[in-house]
């Protein structure tokens, strides 16, 4: 057993020196253009991580600009967000906040969103 923990490490080592610390998704790259969005609109963001204690399903960032409550979800290509993301979309419309699902496609609308 320890003999197979070792080469378990010995190989997530190799991976991060050759692939560096992080894999970047194409998900991961519409985050990080949300990111840079917000962070240059002045709007305050969190980006929730459920560990037990938070709200599953819950969008990617927790938006608060201009007044407004924002949700927003990233995406992939043509992937849905899934039934608990939902719910949750109707939870937040139905406070009054806004949900949005943003890819690679529709990021643009997000510069209109936060002027």
């Amino acid at each position: 057993m320890a003999l197979v923990l070792r080469r378990l490490i010995r190989l997530i080592h190799t991976w991060k020196r050759f692939f560096g610390t992080s894999i970047v998704t194409p998900e991961s790259k519409v985050k990080k253009k949300v990111k840079e969005i917000l962070e240059r609109a002045g709007a305050y963001y969190v980006m929730p991580v459920t560990s037990g204690y938070g709200r599953s399903g819950a969008p990617d960032f927790l938006v608060c600009h201009a007044g407004k409550f924002i949700g927003i979800e990233c995406k992939s290509g043509n992937n849905k967000p899934t039934a608990l993301q939902e719910e949750n979309f109707f939870l937040i419309e139905r406070s009054g906040g806004v949900a949005l699902i943003i890819n690679e496609e529709n990021i643009h609308t997000l510069h209109s969103t936060f002027r």
